[in-house]
This record gives structure tokens, C-alpha cells and sequence, in this order.
């Protein structure tokens, strides 16, 4: 799969070039880039879970992940997800160390996102809590939106994130099986709360 993501540099940066004039502006220039993606799957306690991912990083993790054109030779990153996934289902990793190359996003989502990854193995934080960490100002009904949208869970842990008075919701898993799925994590980590156990 040959995917192009295009970025705005913003004008401060002074990236200006004459092949990319026409597609500057105000606000600063685009930039696009292709790259080849790869793709694998492994089955795991909470169904098929998909990795898309190329050179630069992991790009996209998750259930239905059907990447049309993506290439499913052998590929280091991949495997390298692949297998640091199946060490934490097994209970033997706690932290990932994976370079992301996550798709273009809004500024908020991406840093909500940082925010959310210093959040620890066994250890919760609510959408409230989690909003005020990121120092975004957004209110805490946004945060679940930014969590359904996060293109890598379980490395980014949004099923950590949970409601002040229950599990909150989820968008992980199979069809049907959402909230089921993240308290399977949740209980794997023995972190789930318990006022939910």
C-alpha cells in the first residue's frame, strides 16, 4: 500500500520551496509524502487485532482493520509490534517501545493522546482527569470522542480512561463485545477499579 499524508509545515518553520509554492498559503505549506505500509494480524484474547505499519513507525492497531493495498510480506516494524503485543497479552510487557508514525490529527487530540501515555500499566484515569492532564481546556465529553478516534489502542492505553461513576464507554473489540473487551484489559492489568469489579 502506497499511502501519501500530506502535513501543513506552519510559515515560522520558513519551509518554502519553489515546488511546493502552489501549495502555500497563510498558513504555511503542504507537505505530502508516500510510503509503503504493511500489514499483519494475530489473534489474541479479544479477538483478531490488526497492525498497520511502516518505516517510520506503527500507524494504525486494531480490530477490523481491513487496510486494502497494504503489503503482508515480512516486515520488521510489524513483527517488532506484532510481537511486543503478544508479550503484553501474555502478561509479560508493561510498556511499549515503538516509534508511532500516527496519522495527521488536530493538535487537541494529539496532545490528549501524549497525555494518556503517561498513564502506567495497572493504573486508570477518568475523562475528567485525563482532560485536565492534557492541559488542552477540553471539556471531558470530548474526551471520548478523541479516545474512539485513537488510531492505536492498547499502545496508546484508552482503555485506561474511564467514567467517574462506571467503565465508561469503548470502541475496541469485536462487534458487540466493546465494554467487554476493555474490562478483559482492564482486569489483565488488574486495574480495574473497584467499585466495577
Amino acid at each position: 500500500m502506497h499511502a501519501t499524508y500530506c502535513e501543513r509545515i506552519p510559515r515560522s518553520v520558513g519551509y518554502r520551496s519553489r515546488t511546493s509554492a502552489d501549495l502555500s498559503g497563510e498558513y504555511g505549506t503542504m507537505v505530502c509524502i508516500m510510503t509503503t505500509l504493511f500489514f499483519d494480524q494475530f489473534d489474541s484474547q479479544v479477538g483478531v487485532i490488526g497492525i498497520l505499519a511502516g518505516p517510520a513507525g506503527v500507524r494504525e492497531v486494531g480490530w477490523r482493520l481491513r487496510p486494502e493495498g497494504a503489503s503482508t510480506e515480512p516486515d520488521e516494524m510489524v513483527q517488532r509490534a506484532l510481537g511486543q503485543l503478544w508479550e503484553y497479552f501474555a502478561g509479560q510487557r508493561r510498556d511499549f517501545t515503538l516509534p508511532l508514525d500516527l496519522p495527521p490529527m488536530e493538535p487537541v487530540s494529539a496532545a490528549v493522546l501524549q497525555a494518556l501515555r503517561t498513564v502506567g500499566y495497572g493504573e486508570t484515569i477518568t475523562y475528567g482527569e485525563l482532560a485536565k492532564l492534557s492541559g488542552t481546556g477540553v471539556p471531558a465529553r470530548a474526551i471520548g470522542e478523541i479516545m474512539a478516534a485513537n488510531p492505536v489502542p492498547i499502545i496508546i492505553p484508552c482503555h485506561r480512561v474511564v467514567a467517574s461513576d462506571g467503565l465508561g464507554g469503548y470502541s475496541g473489540g469485536e462487534p458487540g463485545h466493546h465494554l467487554e473487551t476493555k474490562r478483559w484489559l482492564l482486569e489483565n492489568e488488574g486495574a480495574l477499579p473497584p467499585a466495577l469489579v
